[in-house]
């Protein structure tokens, strides 16, 4: 019985640890700044945003996922996922960026006026 956990513990060492290919440091890499969106035009990104949403048929609310591997076996759990299922983790995470640089610049919304008006009334004039 020893033996098997020896063999079961430096197989899952060996498997998280083969250059980046663990499960958590993958799910990790899908989480995206949204600074870098911010000099991207509203509209554009909206825009942008959408497409990529209905590319992968996800919400565009969607935000990365993250698994729950057995307690501290984490960083040793090999990517078992699928290349679709990665490529759509990932897309998840730049929908997830991209909202946050929508939400942050008010992005979609109507402006908002400077002064206050009755409503009906026209403008006036100067």
């Amino acid at each position: 019985m020893r033996w098997n956990m020896v063999v079961l513990a430096s197989c899952l060492t060996t498997a998280g640890c083969v250059g980046g290919t663990s499960m958590a440091e993958r799910q990790d890499e899908n989480v995206q700044s949204s600074l870098q969106y911010d000099s991207v035009p509203c509209d554009q990104l909206l825009a942008n945003r959408n497409a990529l949403a209905q590319q992968y048929n996800l919400p565009v609310t969607a935000k990365p996922t993250f698994s729950n591997p057995a307690m501290g076996f984490g960083p040793f759990t090999p990517d078992m996922r699928s290349k679709a299922q990665r490529d759509s983790d990932k897309a998840s995470g730049e929908i997830d960026a991209m909202s946050r640089s929508i939400e942050r610049r008010d992005c979609g919304e109507p402006k908002k006026k400077d002064k206050l008006e009755l409503p009906g009334s026209k403008p006036a004039q100067s």
